[in-house]
């Protein structure tokens, strides 16, 4: 997950009862197999002492900036959609180094085709 992040900042009071997201996030990103995908990603804590809800910012390692609301949204839904972002840019990434326009435009007329999908083989040529 740490491979697509170039910093995480996660942001909460010790004493809010809505920490829970933020400590299992941070957990994820302390794990020794998260670590070692990106040693250099720099993960932040910042204590509060006020009522500020809980939340975590990272940093896509294309600068892109996310905050997440962690009292609304599980460590696990965050991990997903880092990882889902992370796919993104490698494939964004992929079309650049191979010389391809990105994002690709697929024509109208080409999604208006119809698929005419693979046919099943029938019960006879499956026996033979």
């Amino acid at each position: 997950m740490l491979k697509f992040l170039s910093k995480v900042r996660i942001e909460f009071n010790a004493l809010d009862p809505r920490l829970a997201s933020c400590m299992e996030f941070l957990a994820q990103c302390n794990a020794r197999k998260a670590k070692e995908s990106n040693p250099s990603c720099q993960v932040q804590i910042k204590r509060r002492t006020d009522d500020f809800p809980p939340r975590i910012t990272v940093t896509f390692v294309n600068g892109v900036e996310e905050t997440f609301d962690a009292t609304a949204t599980p460590a696990q839904d965050i991990r997903t959609m880092i990882l889902d972002k992370g796919q993104f840019l490698e494939t964004e990434q992929m079309f650049k180094e191979a010389g391809e326009k990105w994002p690709v435009v697929i024509p109208d007329e080409e999604l208006l085709q119809p698929f005419t999908g693979i046919k099943p083989k029938k019960a006879e040529e499956k026996q033979q």
